[in-house]
């Protein structure tokens, strides 16, 4: 893989992927596992709740996730680990100017 040195990830040998207003992502996908570096900013809107699970840290910026029963905040340098399921759905908010920059861990579905 282009992307990869040994077991290195070279994200900066891949293009970004633009997957609609505001967010836009570069992955790698090994298996069931993938990797994927994140930015959502201004203009992005989740229109569905996200069942996926995903572990990550937020590089820069910061954001919110609804949990469907309450707000948290991320910043910069924050850790994130969120189950999957229906109980632990989720969506980004972003507020008026705001960009994150995160790297997801996910285990991809069979």
């Amino acid at each position: 893989m282009k992307n990869l040195k040994g077991h290195q990830v070279i994200f900066d040998a891949l293009d970004w992927t633009h997957a609609g207003v505001g967010v836009r992502y570069k992955s790698v996908v090994h298996n069931r596992q993938r990797l994927r570096l994140v930015e959502f900013s201004e203009g992005f809107v989740e229109k569905e709740w996200c069942l996926h699970g995903h572990a990550g840290i937020v590089l820069d910026g910061s954001f919110a996730l609804d949990f469907n029963t309450s707000v948290e905040r991320y910043n910069k340098g924050d850790i994130i680990f969120i189950p999957s399921g229906e109980s632990d759905k989720h969506k980004a908010i972003l507020g008026k100017g705001e960009k994150v920059t995160l790297l997801l861990f996910e285990l991809l579905d069979k």
